[in-house]
């Protein structure tokens, strides 16, 4: 689903902006660190988080990354996303990965719930708004 020209701007882009919606109504955003896996955005985060709790209620949340430089290339992404608590030592060490610019070693499900961890997770359902990415118009 996603195109390979988005794909390779994900991956030299570590950050975006995380919208979700708040129980009002209104929209709720948040910059955050990301790690793409096929066609999920994967996103670690506290469950008492008020991004976190947005998505576990409404089961939706967008993900827009743009470039640091002009012309500000930038895509959104949007689908359905889910708080997961299970499984997550190598998603949570490909973010965290992605933060510090080195590999780390996955954690176990138990450590990273000491710490109080989960990862929140998108799956893409939509991309658009891409615009100045190298091969797109």
């Amino acid at each position: 689903m996603i195109d390979p020209v988005v794909r390779d701007f994900l991956a030299r882009h570590p950050a975006g902006v995380l919208a979700t919606s708040r129980p009002d109504g209104g929209v709720r955003q948040s910059v955050v660190y990301f790690a793409l896996d096929g066609d999920r955005l994967l996103i670690s985060t506290e469950p008492g988080r008020a991004k976190a709790r947005d998505a576990q209620r409404t089961r939706r949340a967008s993900l827009c990354v743009i470039g640091a430089a002009a012309p500000y290339p930038s895509v959104t992404l949007e689908g359905t996303a889910t708080l997961r608590t299970v499984g997550i030592g190598s998603d949570t060490a490909r973010v965290v990965s992605r933060i510090g610019g080195q590999s780390i070693e996955p954690m176990s499900d138990a450590e990273l719930a000491a710490m109080n961890r989960v990862i929140l997770e998108i799956i893409v359902e939509r991309v658009y708004g891409a615009s100045y990415l190298q091969g797109t118009s």
